[in-house]
């Protein structure tokens, strides 16, 4: 496995990226934490100069190897892994949604957890559908905040997608502390409701994008808005724009592009791009797979589905 994955696990299928152990069935809480080699606490330690002096900074140690993740400020507070785990007990418990993935990045600076919702896939077209999730990510090395997110995956190539419509993670992120003990039923479906139509609203968006199609200059300057290079002329592109260019638009012919319903819109067109960030776009999988959920592609991804209902709505 490459060395910026450590260990990490997925239920049923192998991911795009490719990586990690594949289980037959959802694993509980404890289980998750063994599989995804997260069974480990962090500590912070005081910092010294070299000549004795206290500084207001803080070490982060990781406990099993005792190695330094990250130098952080005096206001900053762990979050254990055990605890990103039983952030989604009582959800767990009740049947609200199954762990399908989590695991770390770079020596455990980042990890993730992320549980499949138990909710009908939303229905794009006919035969193309969207399977939804929540994701909590951290990092240890304090570079990124503690978020909770909702991940939108197409089933027919198991890609990530951006939210189109505007989730306020807070609502969740607040109830962290309880959703480790016994919350009411009822209040454990309102919030999976809540979700739910945060979801619904996003599909609407990708339905709009695949009511609306697109003649073939529209997608290549559509393209190249997402690449950064609106309104600049094919023969000034540079050669490494060029290729990504072509890549993205060969990709159009993709047999997941070329679904009744999908082809020739701008919801092929979105994911076409979409394609190339999951498959195509980096050094490696690994590589792909940390700046697409926490990185430069991660923003490459929602403003490539902004830029798409933008396009769609002038089409």
């Amino acid at each position: 496995m490459p060395a910026n994955v450590e260990n990490m696990f997925s239920v049923r299928q192998t991911p795009w990226h490719k990586l990690g152990t594949v289980l037959d069935n959802p694993p509980t809480i404890q289980e998750a934490i063994q599989l995804s080699g997260l069974d480990w606490p962090v500590s912070l330690m005081p910092l010294y100069l070299g000549d004795g002096t206290l500084v207001t900074h803080k070490a982060v140690i990781r406990g099993d190897s005792g190695s330094v993740l990250g130098i952080v400020g005096p206001r900053y507070h762990p979050l254990q892994n055990a605890e990103a785990f039983n952030w989604f007990n009582a959800f767990v418990e009740n049947g609200e949604v199954s762990l399908e993935t989590a695991g770390s990045l770079d020596e455990g600076r980042r990890i993730w957890v992320m549980a499949k919702i138990a909710r009908d896939p939303s229905v794009i077209v006919p035969n193309d559908e969207i399977l939804k999730y929540l994701m909590l990510s951290n990092s240890h090395d304090g570079t990124l905040a503690i978020r909770v997110g909702y991940t939108p995956i197409r089933i027919v190539c198991a890609n990530t997608l951006a939210m189109a419509h505007g989730s306020n993670a807070s609502k969740l992120i607040r109830i962290r502390h309880t959703a480790s003990s016994k919350l009411a039923l009822d209040k454990l479906q309102d919030i999976m409701n809540l979700v739910d139509r945060e979801f619904e609203a996003t599909a609407e968006q990708f339905r709009f994008l695949a009511s609306r199609t697109f003649n073939q200059k529209d997608v290549r300057e559509y393209v190249k808005a997402v690449l950064g290079k609106s309104k600049v002329a094919d023969e000034n592109l540079p050669t490494r724009t060029k290729n990504q260019l072509d890549d993205i638009i060969g990709l159009l012919e993709d047999e997941n592009q070329r679904l009744n319903g999908v082809n020739g819109t701008y919801w092929a067109a979105y994911n076409a791009v979409n394609q190339y960030l999951n498959y195509d776009a980096g050094r490696n999988d690994n590589n792909r797979m940390s700046s697409l959920w926490f990185g430069v592609n991660a923003n490459t991804n929602k403003s490539a589905l902004d830029l798409a209902l933008e396009f769609a709505n002038a089409a």
